[in-house]
């Protein structure tokens, strides 16, 4: 029966405090979700738990193992070096095209985007150890708009397919490393080589600026460096 009084439901609250955990790091990646724990955590039963563990498998944050039960979803070191590699090769190339090609109107519009973008808080006051939504959209749409002034369109919506498969390594990236990382310093280096049709600079910012989420995140677990198969 649908909830009509204005408040989350059960359901409602302990889906959103485990994805907040998820995405804040506080559930690691590869973490194990026991039904036990999660009850007691929560203060759920287990048939709440169930319907939550369901939704965020299908939004991406949770895989089901057969014999294995729940656990957050593996950041797989391989498949993050490949994203990696295949994002430094292709966005670039389409910024360089967007400063190519753009005029006054798509500057006026990357302007206008990452002022929204520093005007938004990234992290909740309530919960420094993830990123607002509101944020991440506006990081979104700032990363957009650079690039949305390329002719091609196939190779642009190649960049924004990698882009979105990155999302997870991002949100994770941001507790991690945000004591060693200035994040919107990048991205105002990024717009003021932009502005000053600087296309080599801006190339070479946005690639180190896709190359640092990933060392950040190689650098959250020792495991890692003696195991380069191994999961984060």
């Amino acid at each position: 029966m649908p909830n009509n009084s204005g408040s989350p439901t059960q359901m409602e609250r302990v889906l959103a405090e485990l994805r907040a955990d998820i995405l804040a790091g506080r559930q690691p990646p590869g973490t194990k979700l026991a039904f036990a724990d999660l009850t007691a955590r929560y203060s759920a039963s287990q048939g709440v738990m169930r319907e939550v563990l369901a939704r965020l498998t299908a939004q991406g944050l949770v895989e089901s193992r057969p014999q294995h039960g729940f656990r957050v979803m593996p950041l797989s070191v391989p498949d993050l070096e490949n994203l990696t590699e295949a994002r430094c090769l292709v966005e670039p190339t389409v910024l360089r095209q967007s400063i190519q090609h753009g005029g006054v109107s798509w500057k006026s519009e990357v302007l206008a985007a990452h002022y929204r973008l520093e005007q938004t808080p990234q992290q909740a006051p309530e919960d420094t150890g993830r990123i607002t939504e509101e944020w991440a959209a506006a990081h979104a749409e700032y990363h957009q708009a650079l690039l949305s002034a390329s002719p091609n369109r196939r190779l642009l919506a190649i960049a924004e397919s990698l882009r979105e498969s990155a999302e997870l390594y991002r949100r994770w990236s941001v507790p991690l490393g945000r004591e060693e990382r200035d994040i919107a310093g990048e991205h105002r280096g990024i717009l003021h080589a932009l502005l000053d049709h600087d296309a080599d600079t801006a190339a070479e910012l946005l690639t180190a600026h896709i190359q640092h989420t990933t060392n950040v995140l190689l650098k959250s677990d020792n495991r890692v460096r003696s195991d380069p198969s191994a999961i984060i």
